[in-house]
């Protein structure tokens, strides 16, 4: 660097950071050819935290406010004393921001199924997803575990780190879980407090505050879904003759709701059947749990019109007075 260089040198007075897109976690303020001054204003808004970097080591947090920033990079001073180091000051200085604001809907969901204990139904694969949202906390330490000295870190750099969290204490919990996976559903809010609880000190570790966690839904994959579906309708089987004069009787409420063409016809023949069919269930039900009849007296004879027994010797039928 000339002295020429040297004397056109920025300093920086005033610095100051607007989030240019959302998902911004971390922001180092450029400093290239430029060096704070001493007495420099910082200015930290709503949502933001700003860190200080001084001499390469972690100096200072500062929250929503104006700061006066004090260095040892004294404007003109500084670098004359080292013009053998081609007038580069050796204090540097850097300042970092950080977005405090909630990074909302973040998804998270199991990319395979994950296998539990059920006391239902003993070993099964469940899938679950949702969604959460967390701020950066602790700067100090989201800057020294997770962003280091990048120019700009973002939400979704972080992304899979946090899913794959997720998913590892979901299992834990599920795995401790009383609720049984039929119970789940509604349960749900019940096991995203637990999964949440378990996940905060994960998140402290890499200076975030984990604000909300929701469980959207937690299912069977297709092959088990089959099976529990066949399972359900086992279970329907029991009042299978309740179920079809319910059938039936919906299909008559739609055939008489359809009056005119074929179709119409159609369903109120298939109404017909259906409900013929369950009174011929309910009359052979009833006729075998019907005592048998006493048989007539010997030498009876019976009607050729209603085939009531007739006395012996009767001309007329006493039921339904058919000559005989």
């Amino acid at each position: 660097m000339t002295l020429g260089q040297f004397l056109s040198k920025q300093f920086i007075r005033v610095i100051q950071w607007n989030e240019s897109e959302d998902g911004v976690l971390a922001y180092r303020y450029p400093m290239q050819d430029m060096e704070i001054e001493n007495g420099g204003q910082l200015t930290v808004r709503e949502t933001q935290m700003a860190a200080f970097i001084n001499e390469g080591k972690f100096a200072d947090v500062f929250g929503p406010g104006l700061h006066t920033l004090n260095t040892r990079n004294l404007p003109i001073l500084t670098d004359i004393m080292n013009w053998s180091k081609d007038f580069e000051s050796p204090f540097k200085s850097d300042v970092y921001f950080f977005s405090t604001r909630l990074q909302i809907d973040r998804k998270w969901g199991t990319a395979t199924p994950v296998t539990i204990r059920d006391k239902e139904f003993g070993v099964v694969r469940v899938r679950a997803f949702g969604n959460y949202a967390y701020r950066v906390a602790d700067p100090h330490v989201f800057f020294t575990q997770v962003s280091g000295t990048r120019q700009q870190y973002l939400a979704s750099d972080l992304d899979n780190q946090l899913r794959t969290m997720i998913v590892e204490r979901m299992a834990g919990v599920f795995a401790t879980s009383d609720v049984t996976f039929l119970d789940m559903a509604a349960n749900q809010s019940v096991l995203a407090a637990k999964i949440a609880e378990v996940m905060k000190p994960g998140f402290a570790g890499l200076g975030l505050e984990l604000d909300q966690f929701v469980v959207e839904s937690v299912s069977l994959p297709d092959d088990l879904q089959k099976v529990l579906d066949q399972r359900i309708g086992m279970g329907m089987i029991g009042d299978v003759g309740r179920l079809t004069q319910f059938e039936a009787a919906e299909s008559l409420e739609e055939a008489a709701q359809n009056t005119g063409g074929t179709a119409g016809m159609g369903v109120g023949l298939g109404a017909g059947v259906a409900m013929a069919q369950a009174f011929i269930g309910q009359a052979t039900t009833a006729a075998s749990s019907t005592p048998a009849a006493v048989p007539a007296a010997t030498g009876s004879k019976f009607c050729t019109e209603c085939g009531k027994p007739v006395p012996a010797g009767a001309k007329f039928c006493p039921d339904c007075g058919k000559q005989q």
